[in-house]
């Protein structure tokens, strides 16, 4: 099969007419550099939060024991990072993965002194829960998880209880992807968690349809690769190249789909329309094209995600490695242009 020169980005399923809509009410999304620093600098009590970046599907909450941190995923993508306090030495709060039982806003502890629990989300019966409370920098609490007031305000507007699975896990439960998490939520197999494993050489795809919940594509530059996400699981994901090689890094920008491809199996296809979410670096150009370049990627790749996309699929474009073990130099070739027809 050969593989598909774009000399216009992803061409098949990205183009851009419309406005950029930037809601007033969300933070701005900062460029990659910036979003290091933050992530780097993050003190006790302080939280990122950008929901814009996956704005609908189920959510996943991963607290590293490790690092003292709790990420937030929706729809397999991340959305939120925050510090927070757990259990001190001999109340450790457990690990192991969770779903949230019961939701108060203001709850008061019983085992405690109704000590005052704000936006509590019980993950045990025995008293395990997240909650809003104090962040001195190390683990304080009785066992529970601590969030700032803030964040725990929105991540209790944003989780629901089945649809919510929480991770908790540290250096020695867990891969290092999951206890140092990335852009990518972890996966649950046989109630652990599992770091989501894909060589860089590797293509798949496995959509079970739209019935499992709403699409979201990544297209990470320093990974040189594309995930898809359907109702927070991966289900496809295929290598890219980078045609141009003195493409610098253009931050991140979200787009979401206004309109259904018409015709899926049509590779190329027609430009497809776009709405701007938020593009950090807008003097790049504010579509998908502008802001990817030229790439190369399977067109086998493409059709399948071409007749998967539907209105509201959500596209994020960042210059982040989806974790810090899977970044590439950008040099190397993942994709040839001829393969073995048989594979």
């Amino acid at each position: 099969m050969k593989a598909l020169l774009l000399c216009a980005g992803l061409l098949v399923v990205i183009s851009l007419t419309g406005a950029v809509v930037t809601p007033p009410t969300l933070t701005p999304i900062p460029s990659a550099e910036e979003l290091r620093q933050q992530l780097q600098t993050l003190k006790p009590g302080q939280f990122l939060w950008y929901p814009q970046v996956s704005p609908q599907g189920p959510v996943t909450v991963v607290v590293s024991l490790t690092e003292q941190r709790a990420y937030v995923y929706r729809n397999g993508i991340a959305i939120g990072v925050s510090t927070v306090s757990s259990g001190k030495k001999g109340r450790e709060t457990p690990t192991g993965v969770f779903s949230i039982l019961q939701k108060s806003v203001e709850h008061k502890s019983d085992l405690y002194n109704e000590a005052p629990m704000p936006y509590m989300q019980r993950l045990t019966w025995d008293g395990i829960a997240l909650h809003a409370g104090h962040l001195p920098g190390y683990p304080a609490s009785h066992g529970c998880v601590r969030l700032p007031i803030e964040f725990a305000k929105k991540l209790f507007d944003t989780t629901g209880f089945s649809s919510t699975t929480v991770i908790v896990s540290d250096a020695h439960s867990a891969p290092v992807s999951v206890y140092h998490p990335g852009l990518l939520a972890p996966t649950v197999s046989d109630g652990k968690p599992v770091a989501t494993a894909v060589l860089s050489t590797e293509l798949f795809w496995n959509d079970p349809g739209s019935a499992a919940g709403p699409l979201s594509v990544l297209i990470s530059r320093a990974d040189l690769r594309a995930y898809v996400f359907r109702g927070g699981q991966l289900v496809g994901s295929a290598p890219v190249i980078s045609v141009d090689s003195s493409a610098q890094p253009r931050g991140m920008a979200v787009f979401s789909l206004l309109e259904k491809p018409a015709n899926p199996d049509l590779v190329p296809a027609q430009p497809l329309h776009w709405s701007a979410v938020q593009v950090t670096h807008p003097e790049y150009g504010n579509s998908p094209r502008e802001q990817l370049g030229a790439l190369n990627v399977s067109p086998e790749f493409l059709r399948n995600l071409h007749a998967a996309m539907d209105v509201g699929t959500t596209l994020v474009i960042t210059d982040l490695a989806s974790t810090s073990e899977t970044r590439s130099n950008g040099n190397f070739t993942v994709i040839t242009t001829e393969t073995d027809k048989g594979k």
